[in-house]
């Protein structure tokens, strides 16, 4: 089949790999019929290249036909339309029965004292292929596959795989007062659900981004926006009363531009070899901090900032005494996703379309075009929000 593949920093190809098989009882093979590009797949493209491996295939936000079950599966048959959710839970160990499926004890990563496996992401999160392919090999598909109906587009269905869902938990772990403001700390494709959640919600939103089209799509949805300055973390708060945000969620992570300090790091680390770009990575400051220093700058006094963008250093410095005198409370995390199915399944559903999944998709593509489309989208050119990719 084919299938994109990781080749080394900044370079992705469409190579012939070897087609996915029944491995396990509980395993499902699904044909993909739409597979987007994550913010989270950048990470991987500039970044994350130690914990990498030529030839890995990519991609985590997929969505297709079951055409092979496990004889342990009896939830799917051939023929069924489902989403994959991101990451690989069980569904019955302790981690999964409370809630925190990215936590999974069953598929835990625990030579690197990661969480649970996730589909196309590295050695850090188990090394399984991932959905920006023909065909998938879904682990434990007795309980992960989301199954949903044949009437509606993919484009309704396709971001329950991670972005609604990681958005939606963010606002959650916001935890914003009723009636009260959130902001939101970019908008790329998660920061623009977790926008649109937040007036869902009947939150006053005010987001935060330096990309004109960005803002421009969140306006459409009734958000407040800023352009991001030096100066931001003060305009909140005179749009607030003085005191700030009652709740921000960031929505931007470990990316370096416009940090040049960060991105020197991420340069110097990836020059080594493998094992100790690693051990650097797990043990230095590598992160474009501007955005959380922002966030926990902004959030009013006992306030809380949901982190949703994800992060890479251990030792990135953080503004403890600020953070303690403000009585600030931090939540963060992988999204649990299979946790929020049943809130979200309805929405995408709605006619309405109440979180506006059919104003997200900029750029629609084969997979032979997927190389060009990461470059794009990471240089955030042509107006690139997000892509989906149609092997």
């Amino acid at each position: 089949m084919q299938a994109l593949t990781w080749q080394g920093k900044r370079s992705v190809s469409v190579e012939e790999v070897p087609d996915p098989v029944i491995q396990e009882p509980t395993d499902a093979i699904v044909k993909i019929t739409s597979s987007a590009i994550c913010g989270s797949d950048l990470h991987l493209y500039e970044v994350l290249g130690p914990y990498m491996h030529k030839g890995d295939v990519i991609g985590h936000e997929p969505m297709g036909v079951v055409v092979e079950v496990g004889s342990a599966v009896t939830n799917l048959a051939i023929g069924d339309r489902v989403v994959i959710p991101f990451n690989i839970s069980c569904g019955s160990c302790y981690m999964c029965s409370m809630g925190l499926q990215s936590q999974c004890e069953t598929t835990q990563v625990k030579e690197k004292g990661s969480g649970a496996s996730l589909f196309g992401f590295s050695e850090l999160y188990g090394s399984v292929p991932g959905g920006q392919a023909e065909y998938l090999r879904v682990p434990h598909a007795d309980y992960g596959p989301i199954k949903v109906g044949t009437e509606l587009p993919d484009q309704r269905y396709l971001f329950l795989s991670d972005i609604l869902p990681t958005a939606w938990q963010g606002v959650k772990y916001a935890d914003v007062p009723e009636g009260g403001t959130l902001a939101v700390m970019g908008l790329g494709p998660v920061g623009q659900f977790a926008s649109r959640i937040g007036r869902h919600l009947g939150l006053r939103v005010i987001a935060v981004d330096p990309v004109p089209e960005r803002r421009a799509m969140a306006e459409r949805h009734g958000v407040e926006t800023l352009d991001f300055s030096k100066d931001v973390a003060d305009e909140l708060r005179s749009m607030t009363r003085g005191r700030g945000a009652d709740s921000v969620v960031d929505a931007v992570g470990m990316e370096a531009h416009d940090s040049p300090v960060a991105s020197f790091m991420q340069h110097a680390a990836g020059l080594l070899p493998d094992k100790l770009a690693q051990k650097t990575f797990e043990s230095a400051g590598v992160d474009r901090l501007s955005a959380l220093h922002t966030a926990l700058d902004a959030v009013r006094r006992g306030g809380t900032v949901s982190l949703s963008g994800v992060y890479g250093g251990e030792a990135s410095p953080m503004p403890l005494m600020s953070m303690f005198d403000k009585q600030i409370q931090l939540r963060m995390g992988q999204c649990n996703v299979r946790r929020w199915t049943e809130d979200l399944l309805p929405l995408v559903e709605d006619d309405a379309d109440p979180l506006g999944v059919m104003d997200l998709v900029t750029h629609e593509a084969s997979l032979s075009e997927a190389p060009a489309m990461y470059e794009m989208f990471q240089k955030k050119q042509d107006g690139c929000i997000k892509v989906v990719l149609k092997p």
